[in-house]
């Protein structure tokens, strides 16, 4: 796969560099990436470096980066105060990579408050047929399925 090329990237353009305080802290919390990003990634051989989130009404799910400790497995609150995985020594081990993800790069601290619409855009991007078939895909990879939540009254395998 080519590069993405993409019009969420014109939306929300890339920022400068930047290691400031505020900015790494965007680090503990894993990016949304556009799930074009996201087949990179797996193309890349990163798949079983993912997790997958849900969206708030658990109708859809996210593949994003994961936690540290997290792994290949469905997003888990236990894992949230992490880091990211590939958050190495005060570093993003893909920054300038072709998959990492547009929140990623668009967030910043001269950006504070604008990340909102961004990640409203993203989820947008991964409820559709596209995005399901990712998620899919890398639930067959993980030898993961969908887990039935009889308490919520959802059945998320129905659902995605």
């Amino acid at each position: 796969m080519d590069p993405v090329n993409h019009p969420l990237y014109d939306r929300f353009p890339p920022s400068k560099a930047c290691s400031c305080t505020t900015c790494i802290s965007f680090c503990r919390r894993p990016g949304w990436p556009l799930v074009e990003e996201m087949h990179l990634a797996i193309d890349a051989g990163l798949a079983s470096h993912l997790m997958l989130e849900f969206s708030p009404n658990l109708s859809f799910g996210i593949l994003a980066p994961a936690f540290s400790g997290n792994e290949g497995m469905f997003a888990l609150t236990c894992f949230s105060n992490n880091y990211c995985t590939f958050f190495d020594q005060g570093r993003c081990a893909l920054f300038g990579l072709p998959y990492r993800p547009l929140e990623c790069r668009f967030c910043h601290h001269e950006r504070i408050g604008q990340g909102k619409a961004c990640h409203l855009a993203l989820a947008h991007e991964w409820n559709t047929s596209k995005g399901k078939r990712l998620v899919h895909r890398w639930l067959r990879m993980m030898q993961l399925s969908y887990p039935d939540m009889p308490a919520l009254g959802l059945h998320l395998s129905r659902l995605i």
